[in-house]
């Protein structure tokens, strides 16, 4: 058997999974989700020191071998902090080695995922989105609703990842909870497909904004025939793409050489968010404040206006203009993805999801509330020859130079954000292939000695998104169809594990330091009813009976996505996916928790495997 093909059983306790040759069978673990019935750490040490009684010296060579690869430094059990054990035999009983450190802090993840969310800056870039679909209700009374909404995804994934804490994330939990069912491996194949390819548009649509704002900023010193006339063709575009998507995947790859650099990296952008956040909130004001010409929107406008340039009826243009707050609150499952490198994510992970999300709904709602009070022309900002209202806007307040100073420092955390997008995506890329879902997954699930990454699913996912820009050779609205089905993929990647807590019951969940108890199922329901509404009208064209260079291509895009997964279910993934083999690692044989730290034990995963453990050691161990 493969070492990635596995089953995990404890014998002495009653938690077990049990391969049948096509699925798994998963039954209730300990508290911490391991094969433990009780939370005493020195008993599982006790039981640990037993295990480790009778090994030889072939132990120690093991281990040598196995730290020179991963270049982890060894270390007793009694020096390694009880958090990071318990982490890692969390880890463990979920069926992988702790390959990747968990050198996240809560607030340097926090700082990633409120990057990543960048609300105010991704409702800044898609607010002509917003203005034509609705107008002011929708852009701020819409980003309400959807901030209610996905606060309560983000409560119910958070319990998920609370008692399940894998960077697989929701296909894990659809396969864990849906096991018994007829086609469960299907459906969570197909998750972790939706899941993956939304996290790749998502990257792309990020790249595909800032290759549109470094373009735009040349045509706000031109007049608007020369702006309109200079507009540039797709192919300068698609090689600014190609460009930006290449600087993206090289910084995640150098940074992760040393620890400290992407963490301190994340902090970094998300101060100069919070930064640039405040800057905007009291030049723009203050501009129009101070210059008789100007004027303030009335309230009447801000808070009560109504557009609709679609040619949908109201109805459907209220939920298509849902996109633009969809998108900027989207991707707090970045948090799940990035997991296995925080650390005590039962607690932590919830927490940060959560808090992104009503971080970045209150800096969208005040931060649309200021741009809308300083909109001058409404007709120009309809149809700006920059082809972004937001340049407009600024342009319109501050003058030329300050707007050009703004939207270059504006840029500039675009650019940040974009590389932490990058980060989050490179690590649900490693996960499925680490789970056998991609193909070649063994080799894209290495994670490289040298540059302490998954570099080479770095590498694939750039690949990936590069073929993505190449609809800028094809389409007038790149930018939309990306966008939308970037939305729609991850809306649909959090509904299904959440429906399936809804049809199984709430009692198949493992225990968990996060759990909504009474709440959990009306916060489900509304989950399930956002996503699926949401996921129906994302789908629409900008309007009715649209030309083909205008159509939303977002169902293309995604109906590619989803034959090509089946097509690679039938040829690999039936036989490779979440598969369990006869003879596996078992967590009770693995000793105490500090074992299964990168090169420590003989019977730890190697990193070239890409934290998958070895079968269960034989007598000579």
């Amino acid at each position: 058997m493969s070492p990635q093909h596995q089953q995990r059983q404890c014998p002495s306790s009653d938690s077990t999974m049990k391969g049948d040759g096509g699925g798994r069978e998963w039954r209730r673990r300990g508290p911490r989700g391991d094969c433990a019935d009780d939370d005493d750490d020195d008993n599982h040490d006790d039981e640990a020191q037993a295990s480790r009684r009778g090994r030889d010296d072939n132990h120690d060579d093991e281990a040598q071998a196995s730290r020179h690869e991963t270049h982890a430094p060894r270390r007793s059990s009694s020096s390694l902090p009880s958090q990071a054990r318990r982490d890692a035999a969390d880890l463990a009983a979920l069926g992988h080695q702790q390959v990747l450190t968990r050198k996240f802090s809560t607030w340097s993840m926090l700082a990633l995922a409120f990057t990543v969310l960048g609300t105010w800056t991704t409702c800044a870039q898609g607010l002509n989105n917003g203005l034509v679909n609705g107008g002011p209700v929708v852009i701020l009374w819409g980003l309400v609703v959807v901030a209610v909404c996905n606060s309560c995804v983000a409560l119910s994934l958070g319990e998920l990842c609370s008692s399940m804490p894998t960077a697989l994330g929701q296909a894990y939990w659809v396969a864990r909870l849906a096991d018994k069912a007829p086609g469960a491996r299907l459906a969570s194949y197909l998750c972790a497909w939706i899941n993956t390819f939304g996290w790749w548009t998502l990257a792309a649509s990020q790249i595909a904004f800032m290759s549109d704002f470094v373009l735009a900023m040349r045509l706000m010193f031109l007049d608007d025939a020369a702006a309109v006339a200079s507009a540039p063709p797709g192919w300068l575009r698609f090689l600014v793409y190609l460009a930006i998507t290449l600087v993206f995947t090289l910084f995640n790859l150098v940074a992760c050489r040393r620890e400290a650099v992407l963490p301190a990296f994340n902090n970094f952008i998300g101060v100069g968010f919070v930064a640039l956040f405040l800057v905007f909130l009291v030049a723009l004001p203050a501009a129009v404040a101070a210059d008789s010409d100007l004027s303030f929107q009335r309230p009447s406008f801000v808070f009560a206006a109504w557009l609709n340039r679609t040619g949908w009826p109201d109805a459907v243009t209220w939920l298509l203009g849902l996109v633009q707050s969809a998108y900027g609150l989207t991707a707090f499952d970045s948090v799940i993805h990035m997991v296995e490198e925080i650390p005590a994510p039962r607690r932590n992970a919830p927490r940060t999801m959560y808090l992104a999300v009503v971080c970045g709904a209150l800096s969208g709602f005040l931060f649309m509330l200021v741009c809308l009070f300083c909109i001058q022309d409404l007709e120009r900002l309809l149809s700006p020859p920059s082809g972004f209202p937001f340049i407009e806007i600024t342009q319109s307040t501050v003058g030329l130079d300050g707007a050009a100073a703004l939207i270059a420092l504006f840029i500039f955390n675009g650019l940040g954000q974009g590389i932490s997008v990058l980060t989050s995506a490179s690590r649900l890329t490693w996960s499925f292939a680490r789970d056998g879902g991609i193909p070649f997954g063994p080799y894209f699930a290495h994670v490289d000695a040298k540059w302490k990454v998954p570099a080479r699913a770095l590498w694939l996912q750039a690949a990936i998104i590069s073929l993505v820009g190449l609809l800028y050779l094809f389409a007038n609205t790149v930018l939309q169809a990306i966008l939308s089905v970037s939305t729609i993929a991850l809306t649909m990647s959090y509904a299904m594990p959440i429906l399936v807590v809804l049809v199984v019951g709430r009692d198949k969940m493992p225990p968990r330091e996060f759990n909504l108890g009474r709440l959990g199922p009306p916060i489900n329901a509304v989950s399930l009813v956002y996503c699926a509404v949401t996921t129906v009208f994302f789908f629409f064209p900008s309007q009715p009976n649209p030309r083909p260079g205008d159509m939303n291509f977002a169902i293309a895009v995604f109906g590619v996505m989803l034959v090509v997964a089946l097509g690679f279910w039938v040829v690999q993934g039936r036989l490779t996916f979440l598969h369990t083999a006869e003879d596996v690692l078992y967590a009770s044989d693995v000793g105490t928790a500090s074992d299964l730290l990168p090169g420590q034990g003989a019977v730890a995963g190697r990193a070239s495997d890409g934290g998958k453990h070895r079968t269960k050691p034989s007598a000579e161990d």
